[in-house]
């Protein structure tokens, strides 16, 4: 009779997930990028590896702090890491290194198990992706409607563009505003009592109109970047802007404003959109449940990663919300949102920052290049994130040399990194 150990010598055993450990993290800095990113890379006792991704600005320092508190942990264990990790992380940037984990701990899942992430979280309700670009502007709207005819002809049934207070600097008469507080962008927007003339709101209509007769009206167009300005003078912009029927209307004013936010709601009729500095689904909670919002917009990256990003959207249909997702990174973590816009039931379009990068795909052996096809992203099969592995040389060529590490070198100076974790007595 064959023993086990016989047995065991003509089969692959490294994907034993019982058995499977985290036994290193290393990190790898990218540039050229829409955003600084920081891949990250959690090593196994079996052999295999996961990765994920910081970026958007968040320091590497977010994810490295963390890997005494992940080593030795199951990586299979997803929901029960997340916990553990998840108070290390905030709003805006700062939810960087908690997700970049969590999309590793899906990669490592996937692969341990031989399934795709969406898999893990329940299922997929699609076989592709929505997909739309951001596409600079332009000072002249007819231009831009050029730009946007473009991303059409290119496959893209979703568009998007900046409309705001950067295209009036140079109108005379267009703002009203204290000179100084049109040059930063660190007072928030209730506090800088910039307001749009009618001259200036003038101009913006006239902008918009222009862009419509190039492209037309069967594609979405939504708009972004309004500016810091008051609740008012969204409200004024807003209405001159109804007639044009615009997807959405993105990050008017700072998230945290529930209150304002249930005004402007009220008193436009274009879908108000919102979402991608916030962290964790009860940071989306009051303004679901206020009704502040009709497009929830998180970012993976930045939000919690898959299976908290997944619970955000599930929360949001219960309030009738849609949800589109931020991104601006790398493909490892658009294939972490193409999953879990995939098993998200309410999901409507994805971002992405880099389709003019002709690079990009490159970064993985993917099983599908391009990554976006006639607008859409089809949905991986591969176990995992989707991805055969990363491509070292591609890698090594967009190496961020001014920033500390090289490929992923080792980090065993943040093994023992301790505090006093626990948040109860």
């Amino acid at each position: 009779m064959t023993d086990n150990a016989s047995l065991e010598a003509n089969v692959n055993t490294n994907s034993r997930p019982s058995e499977l450990k985290i036994t290193d993290m290393r990190i790898c800095n990218l540039k050229g990028l829409p955003m600084d990113v920081t891949l990250i890379r959690l090593d196994t006792n079996q052999g295999i590896s996961g990765y994920g991704e910081v970026r958007d600005w968040a320091s590497p320092t977010y994810a490295l702090m963390l890997k005494s508190r992940i080593l030795g942990e199951n990586p299979c264990n997803i929901d029960k890491i997340f916990r553990k990790i998840k108070q290390f992380g905030h709003h805006a940037r700062q939810g960087g290194g908690v997700c970049g984990i969590e999309m590793a701990l899906f990669d490592l899942a996937g692969k341990a198990y031989g399934v795709p992430a969406y898999q893990l979280v329940g299922g997929k309700f699609r076989d592709k992706v929505l997909c739309y670009c951001d596409t600079d502007s332009v000072p002249d709207g007819t231009q831009m409607g050029e730009r946007l005819k473009k991303r059409m002809e290119e496959g893209f049934q979703f568009l998007k563009m900046d409309i705001g207070i950067g295209l009036l600097k140079d109108v005379r008469g267009a703002l009203t505003a204290i000179p100084e507080m049109l040059e930063t962008q660190n007072v928030m927007h209730p506090f800088t009592g910039i307001q749009v003339s009618p001259l200036g709101i003038e101009f913006l209509v006239d902008y918009v109109r222009q862009v419509r007769d190039v492209i037309g009206y069967e594609v979405p167009l939504a708009v972004d970047h309004f500016g810091h300005i008051t609740v008012g003078t969204c409200i004024r912009l807003g209405r001159a802007l109804d007639p044009f029927m615009l997807a959405w209307y993105e990050d008017m004013i700072p998230w945290q404003f529930t209150d304002q936010y249930v005004r402007l709601s009220q008193s436009v009729m274009t879908p108000i959109c919102t979402g991608e500095d916030i962290y964790l689904k009860e940071g989306f909670k009051p303004l679901l449940e206020a009704q502040g919002v009709a497009v929830i917009h998180p970012d993976l990256a930045t939000s919690g990663g898959i299976m908290e990003t997944k619970k955000i959207g599930d929360l949001a249909q219960e309030h009738g919300v849609a949800m589109a997702m931020h991104f601006a990174g790398s493909p490892i973590s658009f294939l972490a949102n193409i999953h879990c816009a995939a098993a998200t039931e309410n999901f409507y379009v994805l971002e992405n920052h880099s389709v003019d990068l002709p690079w990009w795909d490159d970064l993985l052996d993917a099983s599908t290049k391009p990554m976006i096809q006639d607008g859409y992203a089809p949905v991986p099969e591969l176990p995992g994130l989707g991805f055969g592995d990363i491509n070292e040389a591609a890698i090594r060529e967009r190496m961020d040399s001014t920033r500390s590490g090289g490929y992923f070198d080792e980090t065993s100076q943040w093994n023992d990194e301790r505090s006093h974790d626990r948040l109860w007595s």
